[in-house]
């Protein structure tokens, strides 16, 4: 899951979904010395990767993925499926997805003190492009995923995934479709 999804399905309260945040950025810390809320926001993010990873539908859709690209394929099923929780989020959540991200946004300024350094560049940076309302259009999606392939550090096919996930679209959003209400169920998932 990425940034998004592992907000959204986050218990409600600010400083879990802070930690749920952070799980992307735990390495190297010591969550011990992190409040008890934050520590339970990082243990539930690593617990929805852990489902995510071995779930039959993620498994198959990577499988989906040209050989060249399927090193990778984890990386752009988790920024597209932000994409799809957007295109279907009235079928997860009664709250307007504009005031869910706005919310997320004043959550991360309000709790700067709980990041470190590079966590608090990158909500900054969130915040500031607006990167979740982006994640609704397919394209924009194109240009996160591309700039993700400009930072790996070796001989990659990454560039233009994109295509691949445009070719497959029905079908990762189906396999999607199936997915994500038994993640949100293990998850305890937006109560």
């Amino acid at each position: 899951m990425n940034h998004l999804a592992h907000l959204f399905l986050a218990p409600d309260v600010p400083q879990i979904r802070i930690g749920s945040l952070m799980g992307d950025f735990a390495r190297g810390l010591d969550i011990q010395t992190l409040p008890a809320d934050v520590r339970a926001g990082i243990l539930h993010h690593r617990a929805v990767d852990t489902y995510t990873d071995a779930h039959p539908e993620v498994l198959a859709s990577k499988q989906l993925f040209s050989p060249q690209r399927r090193r990778f394929a984890g990386i752009a099923l988790d920024m597209l499926y932000d994409h799809y929780l957007l295109r279907h989020w009235q079928h997860y959540s009664n709250v307007d997805p504009a005031t869910f991200i706005n919310q997320m946004y004043r959550e991360f300024q309000n709790h700067e003190h709980l990041m470190q350094v590079r966590m608090r560049d990158v909500t900054r940076r969130m915040a500031e492009h607006d990167w979740f309302t982006a994640y609704t259009d397919l394209d924009s999606l194109g240009l996160a995923l591309n700039r993700v392939a400009e930072r790996i550090r070796f001989r990659h096919r990454f560039y233009d995934i994109i295509d691949e996930i445009k070719e497959h679209d029905r079908e990762l959003e189906h396999r999607f479709l199936r997915f994500f209400p038994e993640l949100m169920t293990y998850s305890g998932g937006n109560e």
